[in-house]
């Protein structure tokens, strides 16, 4: 396609008979009452299971300290980090190193995140469906978007301390560099997913191309977008670590570092778990949001 988002503009409607009628399949005269499975919902009775392999984590973890099969030093028993992580959270400033900061550091670490995959969202989206229906987009793009997401996200950390110093334009420069690649993949790869005949059936309904965009487009490649968002989302807090271990004063990725060099390992691991759990946390608010605003995400999650 090279000049329209909906349709093919080389593709010639279907041709029918009266005597030999093109047989379409039924979802095709209703195109946005299709479901796709639900890989992504979460009910309550899945908790128990989602549950099942940190548990046999927990245990092998304190199975390990107990019998002293890794020393203290390299891993601290959950009961350690359990208090270090409740120092960390709850307990008064100048109690203890890095007693009290987590509200702090997780303010700031969010705020680059958010900074970073917004950025990455925006950009990658529209430019991931452009560049599937368009074939002219895709040949300006596919060349320069490939080779850059080929280099390793650390390359890019010299050359952002240089044009922006330590501090959080090179966190957000790093979070939005990594995650807009998936995010803009899967945006393409689902608006090349959509067939012309729902386009076409869309203009035989009387709608336009620009609403064909919003009524027929993004609804159908709807999971492919949403799947890249929430790649990008995870791609987003691995990234932010890297950037917050340059010397920012704040921070998860700061304090893991911090402790790094004072040889905490019940902080680290704090730290890490943390992580684990806002990630989570993004990650189910995210697809909340998108179920919030898009019909077409209710009908896919």
């Amino acid at each position: 396609m090279t000049g329209c988002l909906t349709c093919d503009s080389s593709a010639r409607p279907p041709q029918t008979s009266r005597r030999n009628p093109l047989p379409l399949p039924a979802s095709a005269y209703h195109p946005l009452t299709r479901r796709a499975p639900r890989p992504t919902a979460m009910h309550a009775k899945d908790i128990p299971l989602s549950l099942l392999i940190p548990l046999i984590a927990l245990a092998a973890w304190q199975a390990t300290s107990a019998f002293g099969m890794v020393p203290t030093y390299l891993l601290p028993p959950p009961a350690a980090v359990w208090e270090a992580g409740l120092r960390y959270i709850f307990a008064a400033a100048g109690q203890g190193p890095y007693a009290g900061r987590f509200w702090s550091d997780l303010a700031a670490s969010l705020t680059r995140v958010l900074l970073g995959f917004s950025l990455a969202a925006a950009l990658g989206v529209p430019l991931g469906v452009v560049s599937g229906r368009m074939a002219l987009a895709h040949r300006l793009t596919a060349g320069a978007i490939g080779g850059l997401r080929a280099v390793p996200g650390i390359c890019w950390l010299p050359l952002a301390m240089i044009w922006f110093g330590i501090g959080v334009k090179t966190t957000v420069f790093l979070v939005a560099m990594a995650a807009f690649f998936p995010i803009y993949q899967n945006a393409l790869t689902g608006a090349r997913l959509v067939a012309p005949i729902y386009c076409q059936a869309g203009a035989m309904l009387g709608v336009g191309r620009l609403r064909g965009v919003f009524a027929v487009l993004l609804p159908m490649a709807m999971p492919n977008i949403i799947a890249g968002l929430r790649l990008g989302m995870g791609v987003s807090w691995a990234y932010l670590v890297l950037g917050e271990l340059t010397g920012v004063p704040d921070g998860l990725g700061a304090v893991i570092m911090d402790a790094r060099m004072l040889g905490q390992t019940d902080v680290i691991l704090v730290g890490v778990l943390l992580i684990a759990l806002i990630g989570r946390l993004c990650d189910l608010a995210l697809v909340a949001l998108m179920r919030l605003c898009f019909k077409s995400a209710r009908r896919q999650s």
